[in-house]
């Protein structure tokens, strides 16, 4: 191990996100996460609302006391998300901000999903900018599925108000914090007779405007959940073909390009999933499957990312289904192995490439997932590791890569057992691999006394780990 070598992290063809934690189902732990899919996404994606002039907030609205037992799910005064609990009056310690440092510690960018009640202030969008400044790239996803019909934000007003209220959020927002990215999710095409995507006239400024393009789009669902249960004939759920999903969300960002005049933007699926409640678990698994295929099949290149909704639900939209009698434990689901192969085929992975021989200390630097120089050092295995760790000296926030499978280290951390990489296979041969290692931010935040702090972190790395290596037990078998 005498020579060390810059790498740079880049994007995927098509990134792969991941929702964690909605109205249906509480926060997993990144730690968690990664043991079970092996390498981090792109971005994570957060549920909160902002209804800061309702006397009831920053309370959940379902566990208000003595508020109306709700017969459907958006039956509340205001949406039942995790309250955003930033703004006029509020702080950066509690939620989202908590997960969101974490998610930023493992490697990850945030998206942070909010619905706003579209008469706040310019303040109160001003104080949300400041409260994002520090997270470096930040997708944010205001007042989604914004031409549907369920949310507070449209039943309070118009839908012109709405997209109007839009582009003002991104001009003050952005103004306060320029390292936001905004997503506009709307409707988009829902029928492939027609050209037009749905309230597309209200809504044509707020494309124009907005960073990016996203649709949400379900393959099948059961919205009447947890409510009634999903049965033949019944009028609380539907199913539609993979392929026609597909097309809708094709024809869907063809209908953004021609209402920017031809000028392309990002396009995103912020929500995809088929519901086992309609389709059961394995169906669920197998309309995955096909759905991804497309997009690998086509090379669709107008799709930048896919968030799949999401990682553990109450009920069968997650790739564990939350233990009904111990609510931190989930049950895996046939879709989690399914979704594991598809995050770590090439296609969906970001791309990693080897530079210039360094020497230390050397500096890392991490702009986003999509964007960080690291180190790579060479590895020479000569059979299947028996051992294989990495022991540390300093209080380093490392992600870690080898041979596709990633690791975290935390400033705590002094071992890292990398032997999972191995497990299920077996080197036949010598091998010669790359060990590689970025440093994301430790705190979750970057710091904005730096020139370029809004959008860079920096960390020296003044010390390679020791690496552990051996072919063979400690001691020899016994028999």
């Amino acid at each position: 191990m005498d020579k060390i070598f810059s790498v740079k992290l880049d994007k995927a063809k098509c990134a792969a996100d991941l929702g964690d934690g909605s109205e249906r189902g509480e926060y997993v732990s990144q730690d968690y996460i990664l043991s079970r899919l092996g390498r981090p996404h792109r971005s994570i994606s957060l549920m909160y609302c902002y209804y800061p002039l309702d006397k009831e907030f920053p309370a959940r609205i379902s566990e208000v006391p003595g508020i109306s037992k709700a017969r459907y799910q958006w039956d509340y005064p205001y949406d039942d998300y995790f309250p955003y609990l930033g703004g006029i009056g509020g702080n950066t310690d509690g939620e989202p901000f908590t997960s969101m440092r974490e998610i930023r510690r493992h490697g990850q960018d945030v998206t942070l999903t909010l619905t706003i009640d579209p008469f706040v202030s310019d303040e109160h969008l001003a104080a949300i900018g400041d409260d994002l400044r520090p997270f470096g790239r930040l997708f944010l996803r205001i007042n989604h599925e914004a031409t549907g019909n369920w949310f507070a934000f449209n039943k309070r007003a118009s839908y012109q108000q709405v997209a109007d209220f839009y582009c003002r959020a991104v001009h003050i927002i952005k103004e306060h914090a320029p390292n936001v990215l905004t997503v506009l999710c709307i409707g988009g095409i829902e029928d492939l007779s027609s050209e037009e995507m749905v309230k597309e006239k209200e809504f044509a400024q707020a494309v124009r405007e907005t960073d990016i393009w996203s649709v949400d789009k379900y393959i099948s669902l059961h919205w009447g959940f947890p409510f009634d249960v999903a049965e033949r004939g019944g009028n609380s759920h539907r199913r539609t073909s993979v392929k026609e999903i597909f097309q809708l969300i094709k024809r869907s960002y063809e209908r953004f390009l021609y209402l920017n005049s031809g000028v392309p933007k990002p396009m995103v699926v912020s929500e995809i999933n088929s519901d086992g409640d309609v389709v059961g678990a394995v169906g669920q698994a197998e309309d995955m499957r096909r759905f991804y295929d497309m997009i690998e099949a086509e090379n669709a290149d107008w799709l930048s990312g896919v968030t799949f909704y999401q990682f553990r639900d109450r009920g069968r939209l997650g790739l564990e289904i939350q233990d009904s009698s111990d609510c931190g434990t989930g049950i895996e689901q046939p879709v989690m192995a399914v979704y594991r192969n598809i995050i770590h085929r090439p296609y969906f992975s970001p791309s990693m490439t080897a530079g210039k021989e360094l020497s230390l200390p050397v500096k890392l630097r991490w702009g986003s997932s999509e964007d960080a120089e690291g180190i790579g050092i060479p590895i020479h295995l000569e059979a299947q590791p028996v051992f294989f760790e990495l022991y540390f000296e300093d209080d380093s926030n490392l992600m870690i890569e080898l041979m596709g499978m990633w690791f975290y280290k935390s400033p705590k951390t002094k071992t890292v057992d990398l032997m999972p990489v191995f497990f299920g296979s077996e080197l036949t041969a010598p091998t010669d691999t790359e060990l590689r290692i970025f440093a994301p931010p430790a705190g979750g935040e970057n710091d904005l006394s730096l020139p370029d702090g809004l959008f860079n972190y920096y960390y020296t790395l003044e010390k390679l780990p020791r690496i552990r290596i051996r072919t063979a037990p400690t001691e020899p078998c016994m028999d």
